[in-house]
């Protein structure tokens, strides 16, 4: 199927490590993973991903490299 023919709504989620997925909103999200607020298109979730996670490391992975240059 083709972007231009996917009519499915999508919602972006987020995990505890800040990380992004899109997943169809009419669908219970996987486990661990929770509504980030938007929801459209697959393109419009996508672009609402790109604005939004700016920094791709773990959440995790960036506290402790905040740890260690505080240290």
């Amino acid at each position: 199927m083709s972007e231009q023919q996917d009519t499915q709504r999508y919602k972006a989620v987020v995990n505890h490590e800040m990380q992004y997925s899109i997943w169809p909103a009419d669908r219970e999200n996987a486990l661990g993973w929770k509504d980030a607020g938007k929801e459209g298109s697959k393109a419009e979730c996508l672009e609402y991903i790109q604005q939004v996670w700016t920094d791709m490391r773990p959440l995790s992975l960036r506290q402790k490299m905040e740890q260690q240059q505080q240290g």
